[in-house]
């Protein structure tokens, strides 16, 4: 296991004991392994775009015996998915427009008063990615360094109970 992956494990709090859960960028799946292992009723989807990494997820998914695992490619995932939590050492050197897309495209997916945690080396721009995620995301979202170790940083972003909007409708 990678050290990002590590910290990533080591500093973030158990994940929900159910509802869908989101390795985004799963590689061959040491987060959605532990993830599924810690929370047996939830159902990790294990996503990437590599057909040989997510082989690798099912095979060992098989081998503990975890059946809570969806190893599939973002395309895979049902639209009217929501996650209760994102937990991802996402894939950094994809470019940081490739890696803005990504995470616009899954953090609204978290649902409300829930958290994504990233983990990101320091030297390959976790406190630009903490700026860039505060300035673009509503302000129905926080983010925040949770903790730090080994070079890297684990980013918190908190998905707050959204406003109410119902509209006034008068007699």
């Amino acid at each position: 296991m990678d050290a990002g992956t590590h910290v990533l494990l080591a500093d973030t709090p158990p994940p929900p004991p159910g509802g869908n859960i989101l390795d985004l960028g799963c590689g061959w799946g040491p987060i959605a392994l532990t993830v599924a292992m810690q929370s047996p009723h939830a159902t990790v989807w294990a996503v990437d775009v590599n057909q040989r990494a997510l082989d690798l997820v099912r095979r060992n998914a098989a081998a503990l015996d975890l059946d809570n695992i969806q190893a599939v490619t973002p395309d895979e995932v049902p639209g009217d998915i929501v996650f209760r939590s994102i937990r991802s050492n996402p894939p950094i050197r994809v470019g940081k427009s490739e890696l803005h897309d990504m995470l616009l495209r899954w953090i609204p997916r978290l649902d409300p008063s829930s958290d994504g945690w990233f983990v990101v080396q320091r030297n390959l721009g976790s406190d630009s990615l903490q700026r860039w995620l505060s300035a673009t995301l509503d302000h129905t979202y926080s983010v925040h360094r949770a903790a730090t170790g080994r070079g890297y940083r684990v980013l918190k972003v908190r998905r707050h109970g959204t406003p109410a909007t119902a509209a006034i409708t008068l007699p």
